[in-house]
């Protein structure tokens, strides 16, 4: 199981983008920020089988 960490920029299972904000339980449960059109987000709680992985740039590498 992948591990992430806090600002770790993340890829949900359904295609939308986030970044860890707070580590509730590592492995387990996490506090995102989900990115939304423009400058806004919404911050949710996530499970860690809902993150498909790190968000890679374009050199496939993860973010942090």
């Amino acid at each position: 199981m992948e591990r992430y960490s806090q600002y770790s920029k993340v890829i949900l299972k359904d295609g939308r983008t986030a970044t860890v904000v707070e580590i509730l339980k590592e492995n387990v449960e996490y506090i995102v920020d989900v990115d939304l059109e423009g400058p806004d987000w919404d911050t949710i709680e996530v499970s860690a089988d809902e993150i498909l992985g790190l968000l890679k740039d374009k050199e496939g590498a993860g973010l942090q």
